[in-house]
């Protein structure tokens, strides 16, 4: 995977609208689960590929510092070889500090070489470092974008059972109209006041009835009354 597909695929994933996924997905849940797994292994093979990239960039590093030590360290040589010919040639020894003055010039060329080196590494460490940091960045929006899909899916599958809840009480609720338990008790209420209505029309009924009797006992109380009285009046 070349640093731009993977520079890419964080910069696309991280920018996904999440919403405007979910607004067009039959099942978001579903959606949501699977968006989870897709992120997960995308930010598990960035991470591996970003490390790689880093793991490049700091073998850059230490190569160049290498270069800048090397020439350091060949500088250091042509002196010494310079001053050893100088020290030769007071002493009447031309030969031996002609020698020792080429050594100086092998040194002075290695260290030349090596702060070539060392310049020329500069550029592409720091290009190296840039799409590093891009990297970084994206990976960090990628795992941040994966913990807003987390929680988005907490927050659903808890709306889905609060939803699920209601619609079994509202079922249940549903059931007990239909069921009816207070139509159930109007009957029976009624069934009581015609079972009270019967027992007052057997108490009038029976009142009547007593009534009755004692008008009768009232009526031959008067005839018996007036029989005597007429008796009376025949004596």
């Amino acid at each position: 995977m070349t640093k731009q597909t993977i520079l890419g695929r964080v910069t696309q994933l991280a920018k996904a609208n999440i919403n405007a996924l979910l607004d067009q997905a039959e099942d978001p849940q579903k959606m949501l689960d699977q968006l989870i797994r897709d992120y997960s292994n995308n930010i598990a093979e960035a991470e591996e590929a970003v490390a790689s990239t880093i793991g490049n960039l700091r073998l850059m590093e230490q190569d160049r510092q290498e270069d800048v030590t090397a020439a350091k360290e060949w500088g250091g040589k042509a002196l010494a070889a310079s001053r050893k010919a100088d020290e030769l040639r007071g002493g009447g020894q031309a030969a031996e500090a002609d020698r020792f003055d080429n050594l100086a010039k092998v040194a002075l060329g290695r260290q030349l070489q090596s702060e070539k080196e060392a310049r020329t590494a500069e550029p592409t460490i720091a290009a190296q470092t840039e799409v590093v940091s891009k990297l970084r960045t994206g990976l960090d929006q990628m795992k941040a974008k994966l913990g807003e899909l987390q929680a988005k899916r907490d927050e659903l599958v808890a709306r889905a059972r609060s939803a699920q809840a209601q619609n079994t009480m509202m079922d249940a609720v549903k059931s007990i109209d239909v069921l009816d338990p207070t139509s159930e008790l109007s009957r029976f209420e009624d069934k009581v006041r015609r079972e009270e209505a019967r027992a007052m029309g057997k108490q009038e009924l029976a009142a009547s009835s007593l009534d009755a009797q004692f008008e009768q006992l009232d009526a031959l109380g008067d005839s018996a009354e007036i029989e005597a009285r007429l008796a009376a009046l025949k004596d």
